[in-house]
């Protein structure tokens, strides 16, 4: 307990309520999570990137040759890396690095009031819980955030990247203010640097306010110790020169660049956000979350307004999908277009290949995810709907098993008939497991209610090898 009539300076503060804030509990929670997986738990960041609107895994991550010829995918099956492995020709440059990779081709998600809903299905992936419940669950980066805290006292402990729409449907939920998600939006950030007001007169107002805030951190006062550490923590982003450097992708060389996209007349808005999530887990942020959208203002794409994944219509067009008589999938441009999967092509396979090189991938858990598939069966509308009983996540990196298949479908990419199926619970539990903190162990609301993580999960077995 913190006697409030002892003499303390800021910095001693700042570590005494970095601990309290974690707690206990936490402490208690990664320790059983680090003896039940002593032998795997190599995370110390993660990097998600979120792919939104259900990416469709049968033109990607899971080929169907053998699909009935009206619906199937116009994108052969091509070699990857790995022997007997087989992606689409959408994804020839992340073939090469597939023996990088873990596919896990038996997700599903078996709840029907979440299956037709973005926002549901984003809140889904951001928290690898059901959103629907009573509480609100925490993003899984704000869980990782109060669990682990920070490694860069400059930096957020999570970052969110919010250029899709649905970066909106991340959640706080009971946790302090100081877990919150920092948001930025098209790589743009703003507000972190001192703007009419010098340094030493900013000084002298923050050592005050740490003073007066110590008579307040009696027991019971956790909403002033919450705010004196985030109030401490924007003090440091404000103040060091090397905040905004983490943010800063444009002098990163040419070589490096190319790796995320062809040349600078190519240069895509995705690869730069895939470059920026590197930037940032080199940097120190421990949870990152790149939710990648194409600018909508149509300027350089034309007819492309809603530029993610949901190909309700036309989604093998050569240009945009607004098409004469479309619906829900009007906005974006087919499947095969630069904008869409042959841009995410190049920059995850370049991310890969850059984290590989600069020693990223030894403790850095990197998920390529999406909220659910699209239909096996092509629709009225030249589109595939949302499909929800099978779809192909990512893993890389943190002793993930390297070039290795999970799961599979049938011959349509319709159903999974593999014996192991998993969820957005297991896949949350994957993430959670691998940094350490079990969620057989409930984390708590500030009425002291037991919740339990990524509910009914489990850790993905073949991601742990």
């Amino acid at each position: 307990m913190i006697n409030a009539h002892r003499h303390l300076d800021r910095r001693s503060f700042i570590g005494i309520s970095m601990g309290g804030l974690a707690g206990l509990r936490a402490a208690s929670s990664v320790n059983t999570a680090i003896a039940k997986y002593a032998h795997a738990v190599r995370a110390k960041s993660v990097l998600v990137i979120f792919e939104q609107g259900g990416v469709s895994h049968t033109d990607t991550w899971d080929p169907k040759p053998d699909a009935n010829p009206v619906h199937r995918s116009p994108f052969k099956a091509i070699a990857t890396s790995v022997p007997g492995v087989q992606f689409t020709e959408l994804l020839t440059r992340t073939a090469k690095v597939a023996d990088k990779l873990t596919i896990v081709r038996c997700m599903r998600q078996p709840k029907p009031n979440i299956g037709n809903s973005h926002p549901l299905g984003s809140q889904y992936i951001f928290s690898g819980s059901d959103p629907t419940g009573p509480v609100t669950i925490p993003d899984i980066g704000a869980v990782v955030s109060q669990q682990l805290g920070t490694t860069a006292r400059h930096l957020p402990a999570y970052v969110l990247e919010g250029s899709g729409e649905q970066s909106k449907e991340s959640r706080l939920g009971f946790l302090p203010a100081s877990h919150k998600a920092f948001k930025i939006r098209h790589g743009k950030v703003s507000g972190l640097k001192l703007e009419g007001i010098a340094p030493d007169r900013f000084q002298v107002r923050r050592d005050l306010l740490a003073n007066l805030n110590i008579g307040l951190l009696g027991e019971g006062k956790r909403d002033v110790r919450a705010m004196e550490e985030f109030a401490a923590q924007a003090e440091d982003m404000l103040t060091n020169p090397a905040t905004l450097a983490a943010f800063d992708v444009a002098g990163e060389p040419d070589h490096v660049k190319q790796l995320y996209h062809p040349n600078e007349a190519d240069r895509t808005h995705r690869g730069d956000l895939y470059m920026l999530g590197r930037k940032l887990i080199e940097s120190g942020v421990r949870f990152v979350t790149i939710n990648t959208q194409w600018p909508s203002d149509g300027k350089l794409w034309p007819g492309g307004s809603n530029m993610n994944w949901d190909h309700h219509d036309a989604i093998y067009s050569d240009n945009n999908t607004n098409i004469k008589g479309g619906g829900a999938g009007a906005g974006r441009w087919g499947i095969g277009t630069w904008p869409m999967m042959p841009s995410t092509d190049w920059a995850f396979s370049g991310l890969i290949t850059d984290m590989d090189q600069r020693g990223l991938l030894a403790d850095t858990l990197v998920c390529f995810v999406t909220e659910f598939g699209r239909t096996p069966k092509i629709n009225e509308r030249q589109g595939r709907d949302h499909w929800v009983h099978a779809f192909s996540i990512a893993f890389a990196g943190a002793g993930v098993p390297q070039g290795q298949v999970v799961g599979e479908t049938d011959k349509d990419g319709a159903y999974v008939i593999s014996p192991m199926a998993y969820t957005v619970e297991d896949y949350g539990a994957t993430v959670f497991a691998k940094l350490g903190i079990d969620v057989e162990e409930p984390i708590f609301t500030p009425e002291d209610r037991p919740i339990f993580l990524a509910k009914g999960g489990r850790a993905i077995p073949e991601v742990f090898g």
